[in-house]
């Protein structure tokens, strides 16, 4: 029996099941929205908090055929866990990074600048082998990539330079959008205005990438224009919705592929005016019981979300009452009774009526990407439909 077949069935304080089969569909859902580009399912961070290794293999499963993370370490993790046959990139680099392991694993890797362009041609003449590198352009979002103009120049032709003498392949031509989020900002038309600017310069310079790609989940969904070779798609792998503005998953063919929940360690009868968590900051309006969730915010839970998170317990639906602490917290079940060992979902599809993650991004102020990403290691995640 395998670890998570065994945790299945295992009492546990707390777990985030992983519905693998809801991740493989979402992968098809997406691709059918961009059904002329081929499809990166990013897993970085462990596959935003859902386990890298499994839900890159589900995505593979379900017809992707990229794979983005954002160190190299991640990428070079996904290769030792047997993903050899698909292709990976990994984009977040520091000077003194893996390079060289990165080529002789065949990852395809992001160059912003002169500085990544000459220690990943260093690292190739090292390891013999020519690196496959996507120049990356700054089109409007002001973090990584070259800036247009001679910057931009500049790296393209030192790179065609390195690939004329054997150390690169330049096989993508990329950029990322800053609010593709907000359909009809003036900065997406911008941008995509730009990319085709610049990837119209590398291109008349004789380059001639496999790949060429700036839509992150929203534009994959949102901007068929700019959809070109490839798509990278993230949180919209794992059912959430990249733009509650316009939808909630459903509307996009969509399922949150997490659960989590925990059991209540302690259901207990209190008077009126008890005081609940540190600073009480909650106390009892009169007679009630109390429930102790064995969750807090080591585990990833927001604190920010005291007094305001959801949580369904025994069909009805609960507030986190007081402080959420580094471990626990409470809710006022209102004179209900389940036993210890009764099951509190935090969030999950809301099938049952449980919350979403887009509910508890609502409660602490945040996004749904920071909910899921955030649930720690404490929490065994359990994968379920793992066979196609």
């Amino acid at each position: 029996m395998t670890e998570t077949a065994a945790l299945r069935t295992a009492p546990l304080r707390a777990r985030a099941e992983i519905d693998l089969a809801a991740l493989r569909a979402n992968v098809r859902t997406l691709r059918g929205r961009a059904p002329g580009a081929a499809l990166m399912a990013v897993v970085k961070s462990d596959a935003y908090g859902h386990g890298a290794p499994q839900c890159a293999r589900a995505a593979v499963q379900a017809g992707a055929t990229w794979l983005g993370t954002a160190t190299p370490e991640e990428a070079l993790a996904l290769r030792a866990a047997g993903l050899t046959d698909v292709r990976v990139m990994c984009w977040l680099w520091t000077p003194g990074g893996p390079w060289q392991e990165a080529v002789e694993a065949d990852l395809d890797v992001s160059v912003s600048g002169m500085w990544a362009l000459r220690e990943v041609t260093a690292a190739a003449r090292r390891a013999g082998l020519p690196a496959r590198v996507h120049l990356k352009a700054d089109t409007g979002l002001g973090r990584g990539g070259c800036q247009p103009g001679g910057d931009w120049a500049e790296l393209v032709r030192e790179a065609l330079r390195a690939e004329a003498g054997g150390l690169i392949r330049i096989t993508g031509l990329w950029s990322h959008f800053a609010c593709a989020d907000e359909p009809g900002h003036p900065s997406v038309a911008a941008q995509l205005a730009l990319f085709r600017e610049m990837t119209a310069h590398a291109e008349g310079r004789g380059v001639r990438p496999e790949v060429r790609h700036i839509a992150n989940s929203p534009a994959t969904l949102t901007l068929p224009e700019s959809h070109f070779d490839l798509v990278r798609t993230g949180i919209a792998v794992y059912g959430i919705s990249p733009s509650p503005e316009l939808g909630v998953p459903a509307d996009f063919g969509l399922r949150p592929v997490m659960t989590l929940s925990a059991s209540l360690s302690l259901v207990k009868q209190v008077p009126g005016g008890h005081g609940v968590s540190y600073g009480h900051h909650y106390v009892t309006p009169g007679e009630t019981t109390l429930g102790l969730v064995p969750l807090g915010y080591a585990d990833g839970i927001p604190r920010h979300a005291s007094g305001a998170g959801p949580v369904l317990v025994g069909g009805k639906w609960r507030t986190v009452a007081g402080r959420i602490a580094m471990d626990q917290f409470v809710v006022d079940l209102g004179g209900d009774e389940p036993g210890a060992g009764e099951q509190a979902v935090l969030f999950g599809p809301g099938d049952h009526g449980e919350p979403t993650a887009e509910d508890w991004a609502q409660a602490a102020g945040t996004i749904a990407y920071e909910i899921v990403t955030r649930i720690g290691t404490r929490v065994p995640r359990v994968h379920v439909n793992e066979s196609v």
